[in-house]
């Protein structure tokens, strides 16, 4: 149903549904707040599925299910179909990665016996909704001897938290007369983490007396922090928001609500005759780059992989595969927020409660860097989601001088195959707590199964 309010045709046994499938999703967010974790949670969830680690396959048959990961960041799974990979597969591309702050290589300092961290911040964030809200440490550190050691503090109830200062109003008025982009400037993003002085240092006394606790806790000493990748969020779990319980507020919704919805799509979805995928990928939020970046050639080599394991390999059935294969660019949407509708086009945007949304294009002012999906391939998506009692929408991201964005969709769609962006609305995209419903969470979910079963 196209722009429809989706909650009008659920009843209590449909609700039920929803309201469970909104809680795993609750679940997998709180737990999985940085990519590695996202991976190995969803490692998790394709070996209760029946999938298997490619790496374990000599050869591939119709049915089987398998899954590749990449750097501990990347992972794409798959439903072998009956037909040649070389016909195309229908795919879900979504990204785990979301704005947040990066330790920096040498973090560690002290000033009038405050001990911080020094941080980067990764992705487009404001700066100033990060500051006086409790913060979670998550990551790896790698020693020397290759020794891995995960790091995870702030969200266990026992845990202590973290977090940036802010100056009192009451000394605020110089700082007030900045603009926005410079009331919190990008190296005043330093998390303060302790400030009891070791008795016997005379030197930076308490930065000595963390250190020694990293090293009881963790065996890790100040140098190790040259190779770690530890990664600042929001720390709680997400929460039910809205009195009537109608709404999920959590870091990270973009973009695991759509990497969520559309990797449990793929788990219950039998075998089609073409081959199913739904592929997580890392970096999105800053260009889509490096090695785990939707412009890297893993998903390329890995359909690669999967052609000489299922059929003889050609360089030509490796193109054709890619050019005949069909997209959802699981990406959320920018959802109208009434306080802030001036920023909006009402007849092309998202609506919280109206489902799954559809982004042509995305791009910025003259669609610049963007994916313009083709109609043809449009027109079969209106009638999968009309067949299937899906509710849908279309939107663009806001006005057309206002500013705009990008996602996976040109990379992928670089194949010449059809890709168009489908996803969540967001409130508060980018924010430390974001905001989405859970009718758009499950209509998304169904709208992902019906993609796979029938393009």
């Amino acid at each position: 149903m196209y722009q429809e309010y989706a909650w009008k045709k659920y009843d209590k046994q449909s609700l039920e549904k929803l309201n469970q499938f909104c809680e795993d999703y609750k679940n997998f967010i709180s737990d999985c707040k940085t990519e590695r974790l996202c991976v190995s949670k969803s490692i998790e969830l394709c070996k209760k599925a029946g999938f298997k680690d490619i790496k374990d396959c000599k050869t591939l048959k119709p049915g089987d299910k398998v899954y590749a990961v990449n750097k501990n960041k990347n992972i794409a799974a798959f439903i072998i179909g009956d037909d040649s990979l070389s016909h195309g597969i229908a795919i879900l591309g979504a990204h785990i990665d979301s704005p947040r702050l990066d330790l920096k290589q040498n973090p560690v300092y002290e000033s009038d016996t405050m001990v911080y961290l020094d941080t980067h911040y990764y992705g487009g964030i404001i700066k100033y909704q990060w500051v006086t809200i409790p913060l979670a440490l998550y990551g790896v550190v790698v020693k020397k001897d290759g020794t891995s050691i995960s790091i995870s503090i702030g969200d266990d109830p026992d845990d202590p938290v973290v977090g940036i200062t802010d100056l009192l109003p009451h000394l605020g008025a110089e700082k007030m007369q900045k603009t926005a982009s410079k009331v919190i400037e990008g190296e005043g993003l330093d998390l303060l983490i302790g400030s009891i002085p070791e008795a016997e240092e005379e030197k930076d006394p308490s930065k000595k007396a963390i250190l020694n606790l990293l090293k009881d806790k963790y065996d890790i000493e100040e140098e190790d922090f040259v190779s770690a990748e530890i990664e600042v969020v929001p720390a709680g779990k997400a929460r039910d928001f809205g009195l009537d319980r109608s709404m999920i507020a959590g870091y990270g919704h973009d973009d695991r609500v759509c990497a969520f919805t559309s990797l449990i799509a793929l788990l219950d979805t039998p075998k089609c005759n073409k081959t199913l995928c739904a592929v997580l990928v890392d970096k999105e939020e800053i260009g889509s780059v490096g090695a785990t970046g939707a412009s890297s050639v893993w998903f390329e080599n890995t359909i690669a992989e999967l052609l000489a394991l299922t059929e003889d390999y050609s360089d030509l059935k490796l193109r054709k595969a890619l050019e005949n294969s069909s997209m959802l660019s699981s990406d959320v949407s920018a959802g109208l927020d009434p306080l802030y509708a001036s920023v909006m086009e009402r007849k092309n945007t998202a609506f919280m409660g109206k489902g799954i949304c559809f982004n042509k294009y995305t791009g910025s002012r003259g669609k610049s860097g963007c994916n313009d999906a083709q109609p043809e391939f449009i027109a079969k998506l209106r009638k999968i989601m009309d067949e299937n009692d899906i509710n849908y929408q279309t939107s663009e991201l806001g006005k057309v001088d206002q500013g705009g964005g990008g996602t996976i969709a040109y990379i992928l769609a670089n194949y010449n195959m059809n890709v168009i962006d489908a996803g969540v609305p967001v409130l508060s995209m980018h924010a430390p707590m974001e905001i989405v419903s859970k009718v758009d969470v499950y209509e998304a979910y169904l709208a992902y199964k019906a993609f796979l079963k029938n393009i």
